[in-house]
């Protein structure tokens, strides 16, 4: 399995990926916004894009599916759920647990993950080397926000009971690069995370492009969405809200966290 991040330099920061079968130089454009960029990449390879996958429905994952359909005539798959909120339409309504295949060596496992919105999918590479293609939902040291149609209690949800029990080792590819204010936010609550730290130090003037992938397991060090019953960020978030309890459930950490980030 090849994997390209592609940078097309928008405002809001954005990926998009090509995953292309070495055997068979087909491809699946993975969250295209910018169509001449992933159309150019995948003729540069030598790629046929034959699939799109959309995480969700917002027009920065999906703006440039009309241009890719019509240039190689690929399917579009996207979440059952967000079917007739993504314009054009699309060709394949996917469900938790489906698969879906690139070229001969190649599949990916649908994971239904609302909280970002509502019908929301990732995408779990089952590889030697695991990787978790997650639109919106989980960032590089952060989450989504849920401020389009989203829930941060099923935002929580899916952390707790999908994203946490993925292999340590899965690599993550995000849907946006928000790696520094992520890290900034992380800070604020926990200084001393010595990782969180040193990763933002180390990364202050890197081209998106350079930045490294983290792990699931690296989240859970530095990623205050994963840390939910660390005492310093426990005791910091209290000062912010009185009413927190002084040892809160984990979903109520969770969710004046994804509260308090939607103002920082």
């Amino acid at each position: 399995m090849h994997v390209e991040r592609l940078w097309p330099d928008t405002r809001l920061r954005n990926y998009h990926y090509l995953v292309a079968c070495t055997e068979t130089g087909e491809a699946l454009a993975i969250d295209p916004w910018d169509a001449d960029l992933v159309l150019d990449t995948a003729r540069r390879h030598g790629w046929t894009i034959r699939q799109v996958l959309n995480t969700h429905h917002h027009h920065d994952h999906c703006g440039g599916n009309a241009a890719i359909r019509e240039a190689t005539g690929a399917k579009i798959l996207a979440h059952a759920g967000a079917a007739s909120l993504i314009p054009g339409g699309i060709d394949v309504a996917l469900s938790d647990g489906d698969a879906i295949r690139v070229g001969r060596s190649i599949e990916l496992e649908c994971l239904d993950t609302p909280g970002h919105t509502l019908s929301h999918m990732c995408l779990f590479a089952h590889a030697s080397r695991p990787a978790l293609f997650c639109g919106d939902t989980l960032f590089n040291a952060g989450a989504g926000n849920c401020l389009k149609g989203g829930d941060p209690v099923a935002l929580y949800e899916t952390f707790a009971t999908r994203l946490a029990k993925l292999p340590g080792d899965t690599q993550v590819y995000p849907g946006h690069d928000y790696l520094l204010n992520n890290l900034g936010f992380t800070l604020s609550l926990e200084p001393g995370n010595q990782q969180a730290r040193q990763l933002a130090e180390r990364h202050a003037s890197t081209d998106p492009l350079a930045l490294p992938l983290t792990t699931l397991a690296e989240e859970k060090r530095i990623n205050t969405f994963f840390r939910l019953g660390n005492a310093e960020i426990i005791a910091r978030l209290r000062q912010q809200f009185p009413d927190l309890p002084e040892q809160p459930a984990p979903r109520e950490v969770f969710v004046a966290l994804r509260a308090l980030r939607n103002k920082w």
